[in-house]
C-alpha cells in the first residue's frame, strides 16, 4: 500500500513534466510560424569582430568573469551572423563545402555535434587535406565526412539548417574569404529553394558513400 502510495507523486510529477514539454513545443511552434522567415544577404570581407563572447555562450559557458584579451571589437559582423545563423540548429545540419578551414566556423559545428545536432558534411577530396583544414578534426569529433573521388572538384557552397534555412553564396569556408574576398552568402528560410539544394546533398552524400571508394584506378587491376 505504501509503495503504490509513493509511486502516485512520481507518477504525476512524469506527468506534469510530459505536459510541461508538449505545451513548449506547441508555443515554439507557433512562435516560428509567426516570426517572418529568414531572408539575409551577407557580404564579404567582413569586419574584424570578436567572435569568442558568441561562441562562448553557445557552449553554454560564462563569459562575464573573464572576458577575451583580444584587441577586436565586440560587434556585429558578417561573420558573427553567420555564425548565430549556424548556431540556431536544434536537429541537423548538412554541409557541403569546396573548402573549410575557418578555425570559428569549425567550432561552432563541433559545438552544434556535442550538442546532439545531427552534422553531415560533404567536401573535396583535394582540399579537404591541406594545412589548415577543419576537416580531420570534424572527422576526429565524431562529424560524418565523405568526399568525392572525381577527377573535378566538388565546388558546392551551401549549408542546410534543420531542414527549413539554406546558407549559400560564393563564400568557402575559410579565414582567407572571411577577412580578405569579395563574397556573398545568401540565407533563406524558404521550402521551395531549401528543397533542391537538400535534394542535391542526398544524392552526392550516397553517392560518396565510402563503399562506393575506389583506391586503384582500372588500370592497376
Amino acid at each position: 500500500m505504501w509503495a503504490a502510495g509513493a509511486q502516485q507523486p512520481r507518477r504525476a510529477g512524469l506527468a506534469l513534466a510530459a505536459a510541461a514539454a508538449a505545451v513548449l513545443a506547441v508555443a515554439l511552434a507557433a512562435w516560428r510560424r509567426r516570426r517572418p522567415p529568414v531572408r539575409e544577404v551577407l557580404f564579404f570581407p567582413s569586419r574584424p569582430s570578436c567572435t569568442e563572447a558568441l561562441l562562448a555562450e553557445a557552449a553554454g559557458l560564462r563569459t562575464t568573469a573573464r572576458p577575451c584579451p583580444c584587441p577586436l571589437p565586440r560587434v556585429d559582423s558578417s561573420l558573427s551572423r553567420l555564425l548565430r545563423h549556424l548556431l540556431s540548429a536544434r536537429r541537423s545540419l548538412e554541409i557541403c563545402l569546396f573548402a573549410f578551414s575557418s578555425p570559428q566556423l569549425g567550432r561552432a559545428v563541433q559545438l552544434l555535434h556535442r550538442r546532439g545536432v545531427r552534422v553531415r558534411v560533404v567536401t573535396d577530396a583535394q582540399y579537404m587535406g591541406l594545412p589548415g583544414s577543419q576537416i580531420g578534426l570534424l572527422r576526429h569529433a565524431g562529424i560524418q565526412v565523405r568526399h568525392d573521388q572525381e577527377d573535378g572538384y566538388m565546388h558546392h557552397k551551401f549549408a542546410v539548417v534543420d531542414r527549413r534555412m539554406l546558407i549559400t553564396g560564393s563564400l568557402n569556408w575559410t579565414t582567407q574569404a572571411i577577412q580578405n574576398n569579395r563574397e556573398n552568402v545568401l540565407v533563406v528560410e524558404d521550402a521551395e529553394y531549401v528543397k533542391p539544394f537538400l535534394d542535391e546533398f542526398e544524392r552526392i552524400w550516397e553517392e560518396y558513400n565510402p563503399i562506393n571508394y575506389r583506391f586503384f584506378s582500372k588500370d592497376d587491376k
